[in-house]
């Protein structure tokens, strides 16, 4: 009598092949738009072209160029104060939202629609309406001073000392009600016996949240963290609507710099040079996002 070898399972690379046939002309046609697109620009960072690219190269003078310009040192001066404190409020506001609306409160569904709508807004109407908001002849200001008060001073736009938090108020204003809804879906896939051996044990919520909660979110807070970053990294729309990188160039962010450069002032080395400093940021944050996130469960 002879018995029946054990099946063989496929190999994992043979795993729905059709599907992976099927999508390697986007994968082909993504990496020839988004790769291609980046080592070009890299290539290109290194020489003089002007208005038109050109195979001309200087070496590294486009890159002494830009470190040397007060205007990219401003520039990154903002992103990292925006960039920082956005990373902070984003998460902090979203979560301790997502922690109210997890407590099933009254029109949960009407309060998770308002508070998400900014997010569904353009950049650019977000910041005319702050625009408008923040003037200080009509905006907030105005009507404070329109109540009796008459030295109250709020005109952050304005005021080259303080205006990239202006511009921090609108982006908070708009993107924090994704951070709630990410964190909420987060919270709702915490197991309810969690919550009920806490209570048994008598462990404040504060506690519960902090060290058990938390750290079980952690993809979540990671996920989080990576887009947030990638937008702070790109933010244009906002400024330009705003302040257009003023007063003076007070307000001016990387993105602006390249688009200036390339189209305005017509030197494309220099704006490629900048863009690839942009490149850089972002595999700073993604690369470590990427290991985090497979790496370990490889090593698993």
């Amino acid at each position: 009598m002879t018995g029946h070898a054990p099946a063989k399972r496929p190999n994992q690379l043979f795993r729905n092949l059709n599907s992976k046939i099927a999508s390697i002309p986007m994968i082909l046609i993504a990496m020839g738009i988004f790769l291609g697109g980046s080592l070009w620009t890299i290539l290109y960072s290194f020489t003089n072209s002007k208005l038109l690219p050109r195979l001309s190269f200087v070496g590294l003078d486009q890159y002494e160029r830009l470190w040397n310009t007060s205007r990219w040192i401003v520039s990154i001066q903002n992103l990292a104060i925006y960039g920082i404190l956005s990373l902070i409020f984003s998460l902090v506001i979203g979560f301790l939202l997502a922690a109210l609306m997890d407590q099933k409160i009254r029109f949960e569904n009407a309060f998770r629609t308002i508070f998400l709508y900014p997010f569904a807004l353009s950049f650019i109407v977000t910041g005319l309406v702050w625009q408008w908001i923040l003037n200080p002849e009509f905006g907030i200001q105005g009507i404070v001073r329109s109540l009796g008060f008459e030295n109250f001073t709020f005109d952050p736009l304005y005021n080259p000392d303080i205006v990239i938090y202006g511009i921090l108020i609108a982006g908070l204003w708009q993107g924090t009600g994704l951070v709630m809804c990410l964190m909420l879906a987060g919270l709702r896939g915490i197991d309810e016996d969690i919550w009920k051996a806490a209570r048994v044990d008598g462990i404040p919520m504060w506690r519960t949240y902090l060290f058990v909660v938390i750290p079980m979110m952690r993809p979540v807070f990671i996920t989080t963290l990576v887009i947030i970053a990638s937008g702070i990294v790109k933010v244009y729309d906002l400024v330009v609507a705003q302040t257009s990188g003023g007063p003076g160039n007070a307000s001016e962010v990387p993105a602006k710099y390249v688009y200036d450069y390339m189209f305005q002032a017509q030197n494309l080395g220099q704006g490629f040079a900048a863009s690839t400093m942009m490149l850089l940021t972002v595999a700073i944050i993604i690369i470590p996002w990427a290991y985090l996130e497979f790496g370990g469960k490889k090593r698993g």
